[in-house]
């Protein structure tokens, strides 16, 4: 098997909230939505995000798999997304409290390694670490490197 993922899929349950937040306030254009049920996101080379209307995502599951779709299921997670300078990161974060997002850490300097960060819980209660660090690049082919 590849060590890669290429899918990671949320249940929500306010599709149409989630759709607002990552298109409006992120700017992103969906790969594909299905209105009241499903909607992706391509985020990377070979990786796709999506959210999952929770009814539908419960069938589809079905009656065998024992899940709780209203436990805080996303607890412990971030998704983070690096850019270039700090006023970026404000200006992404406006954008996402503007587009239904709630402000969980306003832009602040880390006592991590030099990293101007912010956090915004989406509709989904999911964390978002909007971030810069100087030090920290990803190249045109998407690796990641630790300056």
């Amino acid at each position: 098997m590849q060590q890669e993922i290429n899918f990671l899929t949320f249940s929500t349950p306010d599709l149409p909230a989630v759709r607002t937040f990552y298109r409006d306030g992120l700017g992103w254009t969906p790969l594909l939505d299905v209105p009241d049920e499903i909607i992706f996101f391509q985020i990377a080379p070979r990786m796709t995000l999506g959210f999952f209307d929770s009814a539908k995502f419960a069938a589809d599951l079905g009656s065998d798999v024992p899940v709780d779709l209203h436990s805080a299921s996303a607890r412990g997670i971030t998704l983070a997304h690096n850019v270039s300078g700090r006023d970026d990161v404000v200006a992404l974060i406006e954008s996402m409290a503007a587009a239904g997002g709630r402000v969980l850490k306003q832009p602040t300097d880390s006592a991590f390694g030099g990293t101007f960060h912010g956090l915004v819980l989406d509709p989904n209660d999911i964390i978002w670490e909007i971030a810069h660090n100087p030090g920290w690049q990803v190249d045109d082919a998407g690796r990641v490197s630790f300056g």
